[in-house]
């Protein structure tokens, strides 16, 4: 459902991202809605609104200010709804951020190891669900192409090569703008970026959809909130304190707050941690145990964990306390 909303998506605003404003100013002239219940009574609000719009085109100002004063204020006058308001202003949003902000990091990243047996890993990658996979050889730094989840369809234990069925994998930068990714999406056909640093290492990976989510926004739940990037202590559970934790929180900030003492070398956050200990992605709804605290998944999505929500249970009384 939501790849056929993004592909909806895609079709209405990808031509209409470029380089400049004059592309914009005009993919959005193009674009106006015609609204029949205006021409009775408010034709001279809706002609003056479009006067002012004309008037701000040919005038070929060089500031997004003005053009997102007009938007608010067709958005008053009825001309376009919140919706479409907030996904103009999403493809704004692919100006001014780079893939850096949206991509997913490599702690997080979900890898096939091309080394191992497919019979190992082929059960993991049909559980997770996601339709492309970073391909590595043994070294998590070299990645040696991309695979395509359909491509598994044909998959028999005779005979059968991953190196045969791996698609090239496409090296970007992290301070490369979503505006100009997108336009390489869009020529190439190419759905996912494996992103690198300033001196070649893996940072992490895009794909298209982290992109458009900038113009459709993100799915929230009633955890979400304006401090989504922080630990936020909730009322205490049935069994001890509870704190909702981003997925990206750093070990050592997670074990601070926490008083805990959780280690893995391999990951530097706990979503990280969390996704080694299940072996998968973790989805909304997951609950499990991990040494004295109680983990419960109440965001994420098919790619990557947002948020978990953490219980501190209480100790283990001892089993034969002392008698008066």
């Amino acid at each position: 459902m939501r790849t056929a909303i993004y592909c909806k998506i895609l079709s209405i605003f990808a031509n209409r991202v470029s380089y400049s404003f004059e592309t914009m100013r005009s993919s959005f002239q193009n674009a106006m809605p015609e609204h029949p219940e205006h021409s009775q009574n408010t034709n001279k609000p809706a002609r003056t609104f479009l006067d002012r719009l004309a008037s701000f085109i040919s005038s070929e100002p060089d500031t997004r200010t003005e053009l997102l004063d007009i938007l608010h204020d067709a958005h008053e006058r009825k001309l376009i709804d919140s919706e479409c308001l907030s996904m103009i202003e999403g493809v704004f949003r692919l100006f001014d951020s780079a893939v850096r902000d949206v991509m997913i990091p490599r702690s997080q990243m979900y890898v096939i190891d091309i080394t191992r047996p497919v019979s190992e890993w082929i059960g993991e990658v049909m559980e997770n669900g996601h339709s492309r996979y970073p391909a590595i050889e043994g070294d998590a730094e070299k990645i040696v192409g991309i695979v395509h989840a359909k491509d598994l369809l044909h998959y028999r234990e005779e005979g059968f090569s991953v190196r045969e069925i791996l698609h090239p994998a496409v090296f970007i930068p992290e301070s490369k703008r979503l505006n100009v990714l997108l336009r390489d999406f869009r020529n190439t056909h190419n759905h996912m970026a494996i992103v690198v640093d300033e001196f070649g290492n893996i940072s992490g990976l895009v794909t298209i959809e982290d992109v458009l989510e900038q113009i459709v926004g993100d799915i929230e739940d009633e955890f979400d909130d304006d401090e989504d990037d922080k630990i936020v202590a909730l009322k205490a559970g049935a069994t001890g304190p509870r704190w909702r934790i981003p997925a990206l929180t750093e070990m050592d900030d997670f074990n601070r707050t926490l008083g805990t003492k959780l280690a893995d070398s391999r990951v530097d956050t706990i979503g990280g941690y969390v996704a080694n200990h299940l072996g998968r992605v973790p989805h909304k709804g997951d609950a499990f145990d991990i040494d004295g605290l109680h983990f419960e998944v109440v965001r994420a999505d098919a790619r990557q964990l947002h948020t978990l929500v953490v219980e501190k249970k209480p100790a283990i009384a001892e089993k034969n306390p002392a008698k008066l």
